[in-house]
């Protein structure tokens, strides 16, 4: 069955839709069942049988009622029959009971299983898609509503589950209210219809609220998170941040207060005064049933076994009535984890990919290549023309925001020009096989991850595959100088880093950035990237760094980003980038005779070290 996906405006969904949202049931329920078949098949079972334990424990009641009536009034001499009826239903009651412990768990354990395949496969899709789609606004409020919806499903499983088992226990009851009298039935809708409406009314109006205040509610978590983490405290601290942060939270969350507030009032109210119609439903019946009782149509135990039948139908209806509601509601929940599984990436490999050149011939080509972010106007790269020679070092220099990044993102294809192509040895990147064109690049960026990880797995990050591989690690710890670093921890490689864990140690900028580089080096790509890699290093660090890098490079193409001119030297050829277009292109020492650009940074610099 297609999926449903409603336009995600912030309307108030109508019946139409919320019945439309339930074509999105059967996808979830086969998702269920390929969690755990056997837990699934198990739970649909057990909940067959207590289906049928209230009508037997009211007949069982009924029968025990006449039985006393009848000994009572001398009809009958011995309590045998009695005492058996009575067993009979302190059986079902056992039974009744354990069955509700076995549903009670295999609803947990199927409930785990499911909100962790869920979570696993929202992070698989997630590997899948574009850097773009993860800089967009609109795909993170998708995602925050994705998110959320692998927890909050277990409760949907559970309701759809329960409301099965509902739909038989009352088809059971409502054979013996037809027997008796057809109006009951009439009685029943009365005492409950009016209360189903209001719900479902007041649960679509929840829903748009829901929907509607998603980016203010990742506005709050980010105070939220802000406001007492380990990773701003200390700009919240000197800064005196702490009173703007709590205020701007306060604020916020005040105004989702107040309209949460309106709706909860306003369901409180109409709900008071549907329940009042339900209830008056339901005294007309037990009234009908009375009054039978009485004129002899019915015995004292049938009417028991048909008060507490009506009883039980107008719980059970309520229940499911109300349960649809919630299901609907859930089933439109279902819709923001759909449209993010059906988000696909623009970047991809194609068909009948190019295997990666091993060993590159001849090298990188922009030709006239431009990109604009998404939403944007503005020309992040624009009108690069330029070669990149198998086994040069070639160095970016501009100021910030000039698109230095930017290109060597285009480079790696996290991005797709908007315009002109890059080539690899005369071949359109987009031709390469994505998976083995990555592999082939090593990237260090300056915003590098400080995963709360391991040392050792901090480093093999740059090589996932080799995790196990300690030789392997120690050599790009040694190569980046990250070694220094590990010999003092207590626990060496197996240290956990970052504070967010027990046992956790903390680095410093520099020492993170060696264990960054590590990562480049682990890899032992074709081509190296390195973004302001030693911006947090002292001097003699730096130079010992780039001196290793020099060496580590020899016959690799490299790309180096950095402000810093002692460094940017020891490259090839630099390159000039002036809002995001190519100024100059050449040697240090060409570059230096052209008194352009490069010249006036060069000679700028220079003289802030004098």
């Amino acid at each position: 069955m297609a999926r449903v996906i409603i336009d995600p405006d912030e309307k108030k969904p109508n019946i139409r839709e919320r019945v439309q949202a339930l074509g999105n049931l059967p996808s979830f329920l086969r998702e269920v069942y390929q969690t755990s078949p056997a837990l699934t098949i198990s739970n649909t079972f057990l909940r067959l049988l207590r289906s049928a334990i209230p009508i037997s424990i009211l007949y069982v009641g009924k029968l025990i009622i006449d039985e006393v009536l009848h000994l009572s009034t001398g009809k009958l001499l011995t309590f045998n029959h009695l005492y058996l009826l009575i067993g009979a239903e302190f059986g079902l009651m056992i039974i009744s009971d354990l069955l509700a412990r076995g549903i009670g768990l295999t609803d947990s354990l199927l409930g785990d299983l499911f909100a962790n395949r869920t979570s696993i496969k929202l992070m698989e899709h997630a590997a899948s898609l574009d850097l773009a789609q993860f800089e967009d606004a609109t795909f993170y409020d998708k995602l925050e509503r994705a998110r959320q919806q692998t927890s909050g499903r277990t409760a949907l499983l559970s309701q759809i589950l329960a409301q099965g088992q509902d739909i038989i226990s009352m088809g059971l009851l409502l054979v013996g209210l037809i027997t008796f009298n057809p109006w009951l039935i009439v009685l029943l809708l009365v005492s409950v219809v009016p209360s189903f409406i209001g719900e479902l009314h007041f649960n679509a109006k929840s829903y748009s609220l829901q929907r509607g205040w998603t980016p203010q509610r990742r506005e709050l978590d980010y105070y939220r998170f802000i406001g007492a983490s380990d990773e701003t405290a200390k700009e919240v601290k000197l800064f005196g941040l702490s009173d703007f942060i709590i205020d701007r939270f306060r604020n916020l969350s005040n105004r989702y207060f107040k309209e949460n507030k309106k709706l909860s009032i306003e369901k409180a109210s109409w709900g008071s005064l549907l329940v009042a119609v339900g209830t008056l439903g339901y005294f007309g019946a037990y009234t009908m049933i009375i009054v039978e009782t009485v004129k002899g149509i019915v015995t004292i135990g049938s009417l028991t076994f048909l008060a507490g039948s009506f009883r039980q139908l107008k719980s059970l209806l309520e229940g499911i009535l109300g349960r649809f509601s919630s299901i609907s509601q859930g089933a439109l929940y279902l819709n923001d984890l759909f449209e993010y599984y059906q988000i696909e990436p623009k970047i991809t490999s194609p068909k009948q990919s190019r295997p990666f050149p091993n060993p590159i011939q001849e090298g990188f080509r922009f030709e006239n290549v431009g990109f604009k972010y998404p939403n944007s106007d503005k020309w992040a790269n624009r009108n690069l023309s330029f070669t990149l020679k198998v086994g040069e070092k070639l160095a970016l220099v501009g100021e910030n925001g000039s698109g230095k990044t930017t290109l060597v993102k285009l480079l790696a294809r996290l991005y797709d020009p908007d315009e002109g192509r890059i080539l690899l040895d005369g071949y359109d990147l987009k031709s390469y096989n994505l998976n083995e064109l990555r592999e082939h690049i090593g990237v260090i960026f300056q915003d590098f991850q400080k995963f709360q990880f391991t040392a050792g797995d901090n480093i093999a990050v740059g090589d996932i595959d080799s995790r196990e591989e300690m030789p392997q690690l120690a050599r790009a710890a040694q190569q980046s100088l990250a070694d220094t670093v590990i010999e003092k921890l207590p626990l060496k490689y197996e240290q956990p880093l970052g504070r967010r864990f027990a046992k956790g140690i903390e680095l410093s900028g520099g020492e993170w950035q060696k264990v960054a580089l590590a990562r480049a080096y682990l890899r032992e790509a074709d081509v190296l990237i390195l973004d302001e890699p030693t911006a947090a290093l002292d001097a003699r660090a730096e130079y010992e760094v780039f001196r290793r890098f020099a060496e580590l490079t020899r016959g690799k193409t490299a790309i180096l980003i950095s402000h810093r001119f002692s460094t940017v030297r020891m490259a090839d050829r630099i390159l000039v980038l002036d809002k995001g277009q190519l100024l100059e292109i050449g040697t240090h020492e060409e570059l230096l005779e052209k008194k352009g650009r490069y010249a006036e940074l060069f000679y700028l610099q220079a003289e802030g070290y004098k």
